[in-house]
């Protein structure tokens, strides 16, 4: 950050963290309750079509931009930058850095002006804070079921608009304390 401080002093930065997750037809299964002596019903049908969300968050405001691919490649991680860049409006003036993991697709990118990728270690997504966001995402999805990828599209797309409007639970969630800390000192 003092690097970036030091190369840019004009502009004005923020740090977001981002992951992706697979979703898909093979149903997310949770305890439910049930009348007692009744067995609960869970209808399924075994399905391996996936689809992926990328999340995008910054922890300091709970603000969060999502994506929704058919793949996690390299070209399509490409694509979410560049959006992601232009939704949240940066270039020279306005930068931003990205704390993501060391997944393949996200080695040897195309980064748009105005974004720096930092990569998380190693073996450590206990330190992203946008891996809090897939338990929020999934709970809408649970004990559904799906025939179909663009139904299952759609009730993700649902569920991320409400996600966009709870942006103090989000801060609250993925805000980790020694994150914002970190920011403030380097900011």
């Amino acid at each position: 950050m003092r690097a970036l401080r030091t190369a840019y002093p004009s502009a004005s930065f923020t740090v977001w963290g981002m992951d992706e997750a697979h979703l898909g037809l093979k149903p997310i299964v949770r305890r439910v309750w049930a009348p007692r002596g009744q067995r609960p019903r869970a209808v399924q049908r075994q399905g391996y079509a996936w689809t992926y969300l990328y999340g995008f968050v910054e922890p300091s405001t709970g603000r969060v931009v999502w994506r929704l691919f058919p793949c996690f490649t390299r070209a399509a991680f490409e694509i979410a930058l560049r959006e992601f860049a232009e939704e949240v409006g940066l270039g020279p003036h306005r930068r931003a850095v990205l704390v993501l993991d060391r997944a393949g697709a996200h080695q040897g990118v195309d980064v748009p002006d105005g974004l720096h990728l930092v990569y998380q270690p190693a073996h450590s997504p206990e330190l992203q804070p946008a891996e809090r966001l897939w338990p929020l995402v999934r709970e809408a999805l649970a004990n559904l079921l799906f025939l179909t990828l663009d139904a299952i599209e759609d009730a993700i797309a649902r569920r991320c608009r409400e996600l966009c409007h709870q942006e103090p639970v989000l801060q609250r969630l993925t805000g980790f304390y020694w994150w914002i800390q970190a920011m403030k000192t380097a900011l």
